[in-house]
């Protein structure tokens, strides 16, 4: 006796494990876009707080109008109010949410730079909304 419809359940099965693979391709696809958004606002924070170093090093003697904190603007005028001023510009036009401090430790000579970038990550690192990226350095 011959069977017939067996090479079509074949082919059920063949399409049942293909569509089953495309789906995991498409979560891992998913997964990946989001990791690289993630990593490209690391990327911009990272420039953005060695663009204030760079700034504050060209105008060094001024160094502690530099200083601002998180939601808050330079009360400092000149060139110092200017460059925070853009900065602050700058993170909240690049990041989600972002924002920018800048605290400066002067002991004499040897003057110490902290930079924090904050943005918003949710939908990079899945509910973990708060990112801050710090650099720490010397003038």
């Amino acid at each position: 006796m011959r069977q017939k419809g067996f090479t079509l359940l074949e082919v059920l099965v063949a399409i049942v494990v293909l569509s089953i693979g495309l789906l995991g391709l498409a979560g891992l696809m998913a997964s990946s876009l989001r990791n690289n958004h993630s990593a490209y606002y690391r990327s911009q924070a990272t420039w953005l707080a060695y663009d204030v170093i760079d700034r504050m090093r060209t105008n060094r003697p001024n160094a502690v109008d530099y200083v601002v904190g998180l939601g808050g603007a330079s009360a400092a005028g000149g060139l110092a109010g200017a460059d925070i001023t853009d900065w602050k510009s700058m993170i909240s036009s690049t990041l989600p949410a972002g924002d920018g401090s800048v605290a400066v430790v002067a002991a004499g000579e040897a003057r110490t730079v902290t930079v924090d970038i904050q943005w918003d990550d949710a939908r990079g690192t899945g509910g973990d909304a708060a990112q801050t990226f710090r650099v720490v350095s010397q003038l």
